[in-house]
């Protein structure tokens, strides 16, 4: 039996980063949610993205659950979401009772078709958002999305769970839309073995999203709730993880272009295999080297 080879599997540094904020966080008894590894996390990967706010929360679910909410989806409202896509970026949608309705891919992208947004568009006018999901970390066609969203004044969140680290025309993925999401759970291209993170040029709906991810309890003496909230915060642990990952992450990116290249190289005789596509604006992560099978 041969070795096992891991689809993807976490990776801590060699330095060690993650267990010396992990160290800091038991140090201080900063062991519940909440603390410096949690405030510096969200301000040092909102610098990395260019977003002005992130809010740290349990899982990338979680961040699209509240980006909605922050958009004011609510009962009945219609979300456009893409169709290739994991059940993640959908489920939010059903948590605010509203409707999806999915969006066909194109080749060119594997995500969001423009094409097929602007005919649904057109079908349903009273559409309230749009989740666009960036898959395998390749970038959908994002200039044109933004577009179509900007002229129907509907809020625009980005699924980036696998694609943090990728760069459409030299900008980020998850910092075109009004919200951007990115998970860390153990399979991403950094990992804090579980978490996620809203981000956002709006930081009034990011103080807002770490409101309800806290219980939505207000400044009160006593425990007062005056609108429904979630336990939905990182903790201050996984935090530390999370910072210490993020030191390595473009060192992790350029590992993943090179086992890309790797089996493109090695595979590229087989005429029944056809890689993930590769755009003029794309610089992705390549979180997944993906293949089609055309024969």
């Amino acid at each position: 039996m041969g070795e096992r080879i891991f689809l993807s599997s976490p990776h801590m540094s060699d330095e060690g980063y993650e267990m010396a904020y992990v160290k800091e966080a038991f140090d201080t008894n900063w062991i519940a949610p909440l603390g410096n590894n949690v405030n510096m996390f969200e301000k040092e990967l909102a610098e990395k993205v260019g977003a002005k706010a992130g809010a740290a929360l349990s899982s990338g679910t979680a961040a699209i659950h509240l980006a909605l909410k922050a958009a004011g989806v609510s009962d009945g409202d219609v979300v456009f979401c893409s169709t290739l896509t994991f059940s993640a970026t959908a489920n939010p949608i059903i948590y605010q009772n509203a409707i999806p309705v999915f969006i066909d891919s194109d080749y060119k992208t594997w995500n969001m078709c423009p094409k097929a947004l602007e005919e649904a568009f057109e079908k349903y006018p009273e559409v309230k958002a749009v989740i666009v999901v960036h898959l395998y970390g390749l970038s959908a066609d994002i200039d044109s999305i933004v577009e179509l969203c900007k002229k129907h004044n509907v809020a625009l969140i980005e699924d980036a769970a696998e694609s943090l680290g990728t760069y459409y025309k030299g900008k980020h993925t998850g910092t075109f839309g009004d919200y951007g999401i990115f998970s860390f759970n153990g399979n991403k291209i950094i990992t804090t073995s579980g978490g996620g993170m809203l981000v956002s040029d709006q930081e009034g709906r990011i103080e807002k999203a770490r409101f309800w991810a806290t219980q939505s309890r207000d400044q009160a003496r006593h425990y007062e709730h005056s609108e429904l909230g979630f336990n939905y915060r990182m903790s201050n642990v996984v935090a530390g993880i999370g910072r210490g990952q993020l030191k390595i992450l473009d060192e992790r990116v350029e590992k993943k272009r090179y086992i890309y290249k790797y089996y493109k190289k090695a595979l590229s005789e087989l005429d029944s295999i056809e890689f993930m596509p590769e755009n003029e604006w794309d610089k992705p992560n390549y979180w997944l080297s993906a293949i089609t099978l055309t024969g």
